[in-house]
C-alpha cells in the first residue's frame, strides 16, 4: 500500500490553492480600495482644516489693516483695539496685583486637588490623577499656578539646550490639542516627567479638544517641579486670537465663569514667554512648524520673544523688526514640501513651504543632523521626509474622528536615533473592524457630512460656476464639468472625480441636474423669512469668522452683545469679505433673533440657531419624537426648540 498523494488529492490541493489565491487577490483588492477611500477621507479633513486656518490668517491680516489705517478717533479702531488689548496694563509689577489670587477663597466643600507652593512632585502627580477622574482645579490654584509659570518662563532662553547626559532618553511629544487621554496614555506607557524621564512638548497644547486647560495645568505643574527636565515650545495655537476661533477661549469661560477672563489674560502673557525651540546635544533641533530660507538660530536666540504677542504683524504694533517677526511666524506655521525651494504657504495662509535644500542648508549652517517638528496631523502619528532629515511627530490620536489616526511620541537617547512609539487612546479604536480601521466607517461619514455642509454654504457660487458650463440653461452639466466647477469654487484640492459616487446619486444620461442635486444633499435647509437676503448663506460660509469677531466684541465675556455691537460685527465682517449688506437687513436680523426682546443677543444661541442639520439624522429624530406633544418640546432657550424643529425662523 503506497503512502503517496493520490491524483484525487492532488486535484483537491490544486483546487484549494486556486481558491486561496482568489481569496488573497480579492482581499488585496479590497484592502487597496479601502486604503484609497481612507486617503480620500483624510484629504477631506485636512483640506478643510487648512482652509479654516487660511481664513483665520486672512481675518488676522484684516484686523491688522484696521489698526494700521483707521484714525485713532474712529469707532471701528476703538472696537478693534480691544482685540490686541492695547490699553491694558502691561507693566509686570502691576500684573501680579491685578491677578491677586490670594484674595480668592477656596470653600470648605471644594473636593478637588489642593496645591502648595513651591510645588512638589506629589502635587503634580495628584493633579494628573484628579484630572483623570474628571475633577476640576479651583480657580485660585489655577491663577497661582499660572503666575508662577509666567515668572519661570520669563527667565528661560528663546532656545532651550537639552542634554542626554549619556544616560537619559528624552521623550518628545507633538501636538496634543486638548486630548487629555493621549497625554495620560503617554505618561502611562512612558512614565511621568522627572529627572530620569525628561520631556520636550512641542506646542499646540490647546484648541479643538475638550481638555486643553487640564493639559496646560499638568504641563506647567511639571515644568515648575522639574524646570531643567521639562521643556515647552510655543505652537501656532498658543495665541489668543487663534483660541477664539478653535475653542480654547470657550472652554476656559465655560469651566471658570467667574475668573475665566483673568485666566485668559494671564495665558496671553504666558504664550508670549514660551520658548521657541529646543536643541538636544547641539545636534537635534525641535520646533513646532518649521524653517525657511531666512531662518537663523543665532538671531532667533536674541529676539525679545515676549514682544511677539500675536502671530500676525501690524505696523502700529510692531515691537520687533518685521524680518525677525516673520522668522518667528515661519517657525510656528511652516510645512515641508518634497521639492527644493521656499515659497509662501498659501494653503495655511501663514509661514512657508520649504524644501530639502533649505533643510540641508540650515542644518549644515548650525552643525545639526535632524529637525523634529509637529504642526501636521499624520495618519501613523509620525512621518519622515527630506531624506529622513525632517521628522514630523503628532501626539493627538483620533484627531479628526475616532479611528482617523494614531498618535506617537519619540524617545531619543545619546545615539540620537529616534525611537517611535505609536498608540491610539480611545479603547473603542482597538476593537474596530478592518473596514473601520481604514476610515470607511464613522470617519468617512463624518468627513462627507462636513463636506456637504461646505457645499451648502457655497451653494450660490457653485450654481454660478455650473451655469457657466450650461449656456443654454438646461439645468444639466457633465460630470467632468461638475468636478471642475467644484474645485474652482471650493479650492480644497480634493479628488472630486473619486468623490463623485459618494456625492452624486442620480444622473440623466451621464449628466447632472445640479438644481435637483442640491435638494438631494443630506442637509436640512432652514425655513426663514430672510432667505431672500444674502445674510443666511454668508452665515453658513463664514460662521467661524463671525463667531471669532463676536467673542472679541464680547468684552465682558458674558456671552451677550448689544444690538449696536451686533451691527458693528456685521460691518466688520462685510468690510472683511467685501460684500454689501445693508444696515436695514442687519437690524431686521438682530431684532428677529432677540427671542426674549431684552435688546441683546446671545452669541451661543445665535450661532447654534444657524447650525446646519443633517437631514437623515433629523428624519430619525422626528420619527422618535412623533408621539410627543408639541408643548413638551419647548424649553427656556428658544434655540433648543428651533433645533428640534430644524427650522430656525424669525418672529
Amino acid at each position: 500500500m503506497g503512502c503517496g498523494v493520490t491524483k484525487q488529492n492532488q486535484k483537491q490541493i490544486k483546487k484549494a490553492m486556486r481558491a486561496a489565491l482568489l481569496i488573497q487577490r480579492w482581499y488585496r483588492q479590497y484592502v487597496a480600495r479601502l486604503e484609497m477611500r481612507r486617503r480620500c477621507t483624510w484629504n477631506i479633513f485636512q483640506s478643510m482644516e487648512y482652509a479654516g486656518e487660511q481664513n483665520q490668517i486672512k481675518l488676522y491680516k484684516f484686523f491688522s489693516y484696521l489698526m494700521d489705517h483707521f484714525t485713532p478717533a474712529s469707532s471701528e479702531r476703538n472696537l478693534i483695539a480691544h482685540i490686541f488689548r492695547e490699553n491694558e496694563v502691561c507693566r509686570d509689577a502691576e500684573w501680579e496685583r491685578y491677578f491677586n489670587y490670594k484674595n480668592i477663597e477656596v470653600p470648605e466643600f471644594y473636593s478637588g486637588p489642593h496645591l502648595n507652593f513651591p510645588l512638589t512632585a506629589t502635587n503634580a502627580t495628584e493633579l494628573v490623577e484628579a484630572f483623570r477622574t474628571k475633577q476640576q482645579l479651583h480657580s485660585r490654584y489655577v491663577l497661582q499656578l499660572l503666575v508662577e509659570t509666567w515668572k519661570l518662563l520669563r527667565i528661560l532662553p528663546n532656545i532651550n539646550h537639552v542634554s542626554t547626559c549619556h544616560s537619559k532618553e528624552i521623550t518628545i511629544c507633538g501636538d496634543l490639542h486638548g486630548h487629555l487621554e493621549d497625554l495620560l496614555l503617554v505618561f502611562y506607557k512612558n512614565g511621568l516627567p522627572s529627572m530620569e524621564t525628561p520631556y520636550v512638548f512641542n506646542g499646540d497644547f490647546v484648541d479643538r479638544g475638550k481638555n486643553s486647560m487640564e493639559i496646560l495645568l499638568i504641563l506647567f505643574a511639571f515644568l515648575l517641579v522639574y524646570p531643567n527636565d521639562v521643556h515647552l515650545n510655543r505652537g501656532n495655537h498658543e495665541d489668543h486670537i487663534v483660541n477664539l476661533r478653535y475653542g480654547f477661549t470657550k472652554e476656559v469661560l465655560g469651566k471658570y465663569r467667574v475668573h475665566g477672563k483673568k485666566i485668559l489674560k494671564l495665558l496671553q502673557k504666558i504664550y508670549s514667554w514660551l520658548p521657541l525651540a529646543s536643541v538636544i546635544d547641539q545636534k537635534v533641533l525641535i520646533l513646532h512648524g518649521g524653517i525657511s530660507d531666512t531662518t537663523d538660530l543665532d538671531i532667533i536666540a536674541k529676539v525679545d520673544r515676549h514682544r511677539v504677542r500675536h502671530l500676525w504683524p501690524g505696523k502700529q504694533r510692531m515691537l520687533i523688526s518685521l524680518a525677525l517677526f516673520l522668522q518667528v511666524v515661519d517657525m510656528l506655521w511652516s510645512d515641508p514640501m518634497p521639492i527644493d525651494g521656499c515659497v509662501p504657504n498659501e494653503v495655511r495662509g501663514g509661514g512657508c513651504y520649504w524644501g530639502p535644500d533649505i533643510t540641508r542648508e540650515v542644518l549644515e549652517k548650525h552643525n545639526l543632523q535632524l529637525l523634529i517638528r509637529s504642526h501636521e496631523c499624520k495618519q501613523e502619528g509620525y512621518e519622515f521626509c527630506h531624506n529622513r532629515k525632517v521628522l514630523t511627530i503628532f501626539s493627538a490620536s483620533n484627531y479628526y474622528e475616532v479611528g482617523s489616526n494614531r498618535g506617537a511620541y519619540i524617545r531619543l537617547g545619546p545615539d540620537l536615533v529616534p525611537h517611535l512609539i505609536q498608540y491610539q487612546a480611545s479603547r473603542s479604536t482597538r476593537d474596530l473592524t478592518l473596514r473601520q480601521r481604514y476610515g470607511v466607517g464613522r470617519t468617512e461619514r463624518s468627513a462627507l457630512r462636513a463636506l456637504r455642509e461646505q457645499l451648502f454654504a457655497h451653494k450660490s457660487d457653485l450654481i454660478s460656476a455650473f451655469q457657466e458650463f450650461d449656456p443654454e440653461q438646461t439645468g444639466l452639466i457633465s460630470l467632468n464639468h461638475w468636478a471642475t466647477a467644484m474645485e474652482s469654487v471650493l479650492q480644497l484640492g480634493l479628488p472630486w472625480r473619486m468623490l463623485r459616487s459618494q456625492l452624486v446619486n442620480h444622473t440623466q444620461d451621464g449628466k447632472l441636474n445640479y438644481q435637483s442635486w442640491f435638494k438631494e444633499l443630506a442637509i436640512m435647509e432652514p425655513n426663514t423669512q430672510l432667505a431672500h437676503t444674502n445674510l443666511l448663506e454668508t452665515l453658513y460660509k463664514h460662521h467661524s469668522n463671525l463667531e471669532t469677531i463676536f467673542r472679541i466684541i464680547d468684552t465682558d465675556n458674558s456671552g451677550l452683545i448689544s444690538f449696536e455691537e451686533f451691527r458693528q460685527t456685521w460691518r466688520l465682517l462685510s468690510s472683511h469679505l467685501q460684500i454689501d449688506i445693508s444696515d436695514e437687513a442687519i437690524s431686521d436680523l438682530a431684532q428677529s433673533i432677540d427671542f426674549n426682546k431684552d435688546g441683546s443677543i446671545d452669541i451661543n444661541e445665535f450661532m447654534e440657531a444657524f447650525r446646519l442639520v443633517d437631514r437623515t439624522q433629523q428624519e430619525r429624530s422626528n420619527s422618535t419624537l412623533s408621539g410627543v406633544h408639541p408643548h413638551l418640546l419647548q424649553s427656556e432657550h428658544p434655540t433648543k426648540t428651533l433645533l428640534v424643529s430644524a427650522s430656525p425662523h424669525f418672529v
